[in-house]
């Protein structure tokens, strides 16, 4: 499955191959294969666009020597994902009772709370 994600630059339709980060504190603009996750601080870019970046007059631009290509993730990892999303959905899972919390109990991440008319 090739990523959905697109290029950052405002009205660039294509495909994201490359990420842009910028390291401030050494003047230096990064750019290298996409990144498995969008992350807040960074961009996602098309092939021309990972190619033509400039950076500021003073900056340096780390560039992937590569060829950008479109990331594809494994079907072994979308697998897992669905799994796990699955089992965390489950009704029929068994919840743990945490030790000394009375009627409060766990269940995978999440906690189970008395009820305000618990707590009087």
């Amino acid at each position: 499955m090739l990523s959905v994600r697109r290029c950052s630059r405002t009205g660039c339709t294509e495909l994201a191959v490359a990420t842009l980060t910028y390291v401030y504190a050494d003047s230096t603009a990064v750019v290298g294969p996409l990144a498995t996750q969008a992350e807040p601080h960074s961009y996602d870019l098309c092939t021309p666009h990972a190619h033509n970046l400039t950076a500021p007059r003073g900056w340096e631009v780390v560039r992937f020597e590569g060829e950008f290509t479109p990331q594809q993730h494994a079907a072994e990892d979308l697998t897992a994902l669905a799994d796990a999303v699955r089992e965390a959905g489950r009704v029929d899972r068994p919840v743990e009772i945490v030790a000394g919390a009375g009627t409060t109990g766990r269940r995978g991440h999440l906690r189970v709370l008395p009820t305000p008319a618990d707590d009087q």
